[in-house]
Order: C-alpha cells, then sequence, then structure tokens
C-alpha cells in the first residue's frame, strides 16, 4: 500500500482530482477568466507589436534580424507556459505562510512541494501557449526550417527542457518566503527577468552573459536551445547540455523549496 501511495499513478490520480476542483472553482468566475485571458492575450500582442516597431528603424540587433528575434520570443512565451499553467501557486506562498494556511499543507500523506503546486492550475496559460505556437510556426516558415521528426522532437525537447529554468527560478524565488518576508518581491524581480529571455545573450556585455547563462539562467529559455534551429552552424556546447542543466537546476530548486518546507512551524500564534 506504501509503494501504491507513493506512486506515479497515485499522484496522477490526486492531480486529475484536484486540477477538477480547481477548474470547477473557476468557472464559478467567468468573467473574471476571460477578462484576464483578454489581459494577457494583449500583453502578448503588444510584445509582437514591440518588435515590429522595433525593425522598422533597424534591420538587425546585432546581427540577429527580425523573424530570428520573433522566433526567440515565440519560444519563450512556450517556455513560460508550464510555469504559468501549473505553477502558478508560488505566487500564493508568502502569503499562505503570512496567514499560516501553508500549515494544512504539512499533515496530509502527499508530497508537500506537489501538494501546494497541485492546488492551482491557471488556465490562461493556455492562450499563451497558442500565441506562443502561432509564433513559431510563422517564423518557422519564414527562416525555412526544415520540419522531419528529428527537428520536432528537438523542438519538443528543447521547450520541455527551457521550462524547467523558468520554473526553477520561480521556486527559489517562492522558496525565500519560508525565510524572509518580502518574497513577493523576490518573485517579481525574478519574473521580471524573464523579458530578457526574449533576446540573443550575446547583444548584452560579458557580465550580463554571465549572470543570464550561469546565476539567473534565462538564457536557456529560448536563446541556447532556439540555436539549434535558426544557426545550426553555430551550436555551442551550451545548448547540448541544456537537458540536463535544466533537470539540475529544477531539482536543486526542489529541493531548496523542501528545505524550507520542512522547516516551517507555522505562524507561532
Amino acid at each position: 500500500m506504501k509503494q501504491e501511495r507513493n506512486g506515479l499513478r497515485y499522484y496522477a490520480h490526486i492531480y486529475k482530482m484536484i486540477l477538477l476542483q480547481d477548474l470547477k472553482s473557476k468557472m464559478s468566475y467567468r468573467a473574471d477568466f476571460i477578462i484576464s485571458t483578454i489581459g494577457m492575450l494583449f500583453t502578448n500582442i503588444s510584445g509582437f507589436v514591440a518588435f515590429w516597431i522595433l525593425f522598422q528603424n533597424f534591420p538587425d540587433i546585432k546581427g540577429w534580424t527580425y523573424h530570428e528575434m520573433l522566433f526567440l520570443y515565440g519560444f519563450s512565451m512556450l517556455a513560460m507556459t508550464p510555469v504559468q499553467c501549473f505553477f502558478d501557486n508560488n505566487w500564493n506562498l508568502n502569503r499562505a505562510l503570512y496567514r499560516g494556511d501553508f500549515i494544512k499543507y504539512c499533515f496530509r500523506p502527499l508530497n508537500l512541494f506537489f501538494y501546494f503546486i497541485s492546488e492551482v492550475f491557471d488556465a490562461k496559460g493556455l492562450g499563451q501557449l497558442a500565441f506562443g505556437l502561432g509564433t513559431i510556426i510563422y517564423t518557422w516558415n519564414k527562416l525555412a526550417i526544415p520540419v522531419t521528426v528529428i527537428t520536432i522532437v528537438q523542438m519538443v525537447l528543447g521547450v520541455i527542457s527551457a521550462s524547467l529554468f523558468m520554473i526553477a527560478i520561480m521556486n527559489f524565488a517562492a522558496a525565500t518566503g519560508f525565510w524572509i518576508v518580502g518574497a513577493t518581491n523576490v518573485m517579481i524581480l525574478m519574473f521580471k527577468f524573464k523579458d530578457y529571455a526574449r533576446y540573443p545573450v550575446t547583444i548584452f556585455n560579458k557580465a550580463f552573459q554571465y549572470i543570464f547563462t550561469f546565476l539567473i539562467p534565462i538564457g536557456f529559455m529560448a536563446y541556447y536551445p532556439s540555436l539549434m534551429f535558426i544557426r545550426p552552424d553555430k551550436v555551442p556546447v551550451l545548448t547540448y547540455i541544456t537537458p540536463l542543466y535544466g533537470i539540475l537546476f529544477f531539482y536543486l530548486s526542489y529541493k531548496f523549496w523542501m528545505k524550507g518546507a520542512r522547516q516551517y512551524s507555522g505562524t507561532g500564534s
């Protein structure tokens, strides 16, 4: 019985039940869902328009063309979808800790991280997924990237690997709430870095290239995995190790989150 309760099928069943309950509750506020979805759509469109306006005045940016930059933008949106859809509850962690609500997760026979994260599914991220896919398909055609089984598999693997970095960054940021009060500000700061993922790391100076590669690795959210498609003759080693680096970075963020969760003892009131 213990093995069954710790197995993948058991957690998949639990997640399905929690997901259905969350979706039912969201359907009670359809207007809020529609308005927020439209807001996210316009946010993505504004980014698209910003690129278009920028390239009306400049033919390229340090050798990067409009469609190459747009490919990075679409790729980063796809990489952002999992953190938006499945890990959005991290934004509520600081409030749960402050109010003492987090204590309820400590008494259930479930993995703390899984239980807390699975309580919220943000369906608005599906709109971002659609917009990202549309951008990728458009630029894929413009850049004449071959459509083969290999390139499709590489794309899927690249997006999954890239998403692990943003998930990990937000896990680290949210988990600071176990030790400091203003963790939400840390999350906002880290979330802002996603905007830089739309650009090639090489357009920044050497210091920021190092930061965006090893310290806050947003370069892996689009730039490094995208080189496989848009500049296949200039693929660095970092592109090939993106999946392994992503898994490692996510694992470290999970351990950091769980370390804080295990030390949590309530509000003391």
